[in-house]
């Protein structure tokens, strides 16, 4: 049913000259409750040429981005037996979450300045760094940032992720894993031919913590410091009856 208003959308559409980009996502809201494990995103949708006809030689290319955050990278080094932080820098805007999918690899698909400028792959994330330093130094650290993330499982790419039907449906699933920031997510398309971009689209998913969760992230960001200070005294209680337990053994 939703191909088919996808389909109808995008010949209601065909008034115009450029291609018809109309996306679609499974889910625009996640809910994050106890016990939350991840959940999987359907990205989908169909372009079609001016004429009407189904788009012939189209390359799909999908990027799904969370909230950007401000984060301060350490470096730690072992200095006599111990690992102390040696050199840090900042990223102004990193992406919390980064993921993306395409029809074929990327460098058969787009040049690297094309790739640059729209961030299709983990090399091409526009990370901000603030401060001036060695570039040598810079790329380094924006390495060990995108390669902790991957770790993390919070930025991956799958060059052969996006499936192209009749040359019009297109479908990417994305795992979104049980860390994610909450905050809303966007899910950018973009149909490429002959190694340029000539048709995007943006669609948006809201990753919000229900229930427990969600007041006592409202209580910590309302009540900072009385919920500082309860999470010491639970922290002081528990060791303390951890403690006359054991004494007890």
């Amino acid at each position: 049913m939703r191909a088919l208003l996808i389909l109808f959308a995008a010949f209601f559409l065909m008034g115009q000259r450029d291609p018809v980009l109309v996306p679609e996502v499974s889910q625009h809201e996640v809910q994050v409750r106890q016990g939350f494990t991840g959940t999987e995103l359907l990205l989908f949708g169909a372009v079609l040429d001016p004429s009407g006809r189904a788009g012939q030689g189209y390359d799909i290319v999908v990027v799904l981005k969370g909230p950007a955050e401000p984060i301060r990278l350490r470096e730690k080094e072992r200095f006599l037996g111990i690992w102390a932080n040696a050199g840090s820098t900042d990223f102004r805007s990193v992406p919390s979450f980064f993921a993306v999918a395409s029809s074929r690899p990327i460098e058969r698909i787009v040049d690297q300045k094309t790739a640059a400028i729209y961030e299709f792959g983990l090399r091409y994330i526009q990370l901000s760094p603030s401060g001036s330093f060695d570039p040598d130094e810079q790329l380094r650290f924006a390495e060990g940032l995108v390669d902790l993330k991957q770790r993390q499982g919070l930025y991956k790419e799958d060059m052969r992720g996006v499936q192209i039907t009749g040359n019009v449906l297109y479908q990417a699933r994305i795992e979104l894993p049980s860390n994610v920031t909450t905050g809303t997510y966007t899910a950018e398309t973009f149909a490429v031919t002959q190694g340029r971009v000539i048709a995007s689209a943006v669609a948006e998913v809201d990753v919000r913590k229900v229930g427990m969760e969600r007041r006592v992230e409202y209580f910590s960001q309302d009540y900072g410091l009385l919920y500082g200070l309860m999470a010491v005294l639970i922290s002081v209680l528990m060791g303390w009856g951890a403690g006359r337990l054991f004494a007890r053994l």
